[in-house]
Protein backbone atom coordinates (compact mmCIF):
# COMPACT_ATOMS: atom_id res chain seq x y z
CA UNK A 1 0.00 0.00 0.00
CA UNK A 2 1.31 3.40 -0.98
CA UNK A 3 0.47 6.18 1.44
CA UNK A 4 1.54 9.78 1.78
CA UNK A 5 2.38 11.48 5.03
CA UNK A 6 -0.30 13.74 6.40
CA UNK A 7 0.99 17.21 7.28
CA UNK A 8 0.78 17.74 11.02
CA UNK A 9 -1.53 20.74 10.63
CA UNK A 10 -4.05 18.94 8.40
CA UNK A 11 -7.35 18.44 10.19
CA UNK A 12 -10.47 17.23 8.42
CA UNK A 13 -13.36 19.65 8.05
CA UNK A 14 -15.76 16.69 7.85
CA UNK A 15 -15.64 12.97 8.61
CA UNK A 16 -17.59 10.35 6.67
CA UNK A 17 -18.02 6.98 8.41
CA UNK A 18 -18.42 4.19 5.85
CA UNK A 19 -17.49 1.31 8.17
CA UNK A 20 -19.74 -1.66 7.45
CA UNK A 21 -20.69 -0.38 3.98
CA UNK A 22 -19.60 -2.14 0.82
CA UNK A 23 -19.21 -1.19 -2.82
CA UNK A 24 -20.57 1.03 -4.19
CA UNK A 25 -21.72 2.84 -1.02
CA UNK A 26 -18.34 4.22 0.20
CA UNK A 27 -17.61 5.67 -3.25
CA UNK A 28 -21.13 7.05 -3.69
CA UNK A 29 -21.21 8.64 -0.24
CA UNK A 30 -17.71 10.09 -0.68
CA UNK A 31 -18.81 11.76 -3.93
CA UNK A 32 -22.00 13.14 -2.35
CA UNK A 33 -20.10 14.53 0.64
CA UNK A 34 -17.42 16.16 -1.55
CA UNK A 35 -20.14 17.80 -3.64
CA UNK A 36 -21.40 19.55 -0.47
CA UNK A 37 -17.95 20.89 0.46
CA UNK A 38 -16.10 24.08 -0.47
CA UNK A 39 -12.80 24.10 -2.33
CA UNK A 40 -9.87 23.66 0.05
CA UNK A 41 -11.82 21.71 2.66
CA UNK A 42 -10.57 18.29 3.76
CA UNK A 43 -12.77 15.20 4.06
CA UNK A 44 -11.81 12.21 6.19
CA UNK A 45 -13.35 8.95 4.97
CA UNK A 46 -13.24 5.89 7.25
CA UNK A 47 -14.02 2.58 5.52
CA UNK A 48 -13.46 -1.14 5.94
CA UNK A 49 -14.54 -2.34 2.49
CA UNK A 50 -11.55 -4.21 1.00
CA UNK A 51 -12.22 -2.53 -2.37
CA UNK A 52 -12.41 0.98 -0.89
CA UNK A 53 -8.73 1.82 -1.27
CA UNK A 54 -8.61 1.42 -5.04
CA UNK A 55 -12.21 2.56 -5.60
CA UNK A 56 -11.91 5.81 -3.66
CA UNK A 57 -8.48 6.63 -5.10
CA UNK A 58 -9.89 6.09 -8.58
CA UNK A 59 -12.89 8.32 -7.86
CA UNK A 60 -10.72 11.13 -6.50
CA UNK A 61 -8.40 11.02 -9.49
CA UNK A 62 -11.34 10.99 -11.91
CA UNK A 63 -13.10 14.00 -10.34
CA UNK A 64 -9.89 16.00 -9.87
CA UNK A 65 -9.45 16.22 -6.12
CA UNK A 66 -6.39 15.24 -4.05
CA UNK A 67 -5.77 12.26 -1.77
CA UNK A 68 -3.60 13.69 1.01
CA UNK A 69 -3.14 10.41 2.85
CA UNK A 70 -4.31 6.84 3.20
CA UNK A 71 -3.68 5.12 6.52
CA UNK A 72 -4.53 1.53 7.39
CA UNK A 73 -5.44 0.68 10.99
CA UNK A 74 -6.15 -3.05 11.05
CA UNK A 75 -9.04 -3.61 8.65
CA UNK A 76 -9.97 0.08 8.59
CA UNK A 77 -8.73 2.62 6.06
CA UNK A 78 -8.62 6.36 6.76
CA UNK A 79 -8.45 8.67 3.78
CA UNK A 80 -7.84 12.41 3.89
CA UNK A 81 -9.12 14.03 0.70
CA UNK A 82 -8.75 17.68 -0.23
CA UNK A 83 -11.44 19.20 -2.43
CA UNK A 84 -9.78 21.12 -5.24
CA UNK A 85 -11.40 24.11 -6.98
Amino acid sequence: MLATLMPLNTRPDRTLDCVGLYCPEPVFRTRVELDKMAAGEVLEVVADDPAAEEDIKSLIKRIGHEVLSVKREGDVLRFLIKKVG
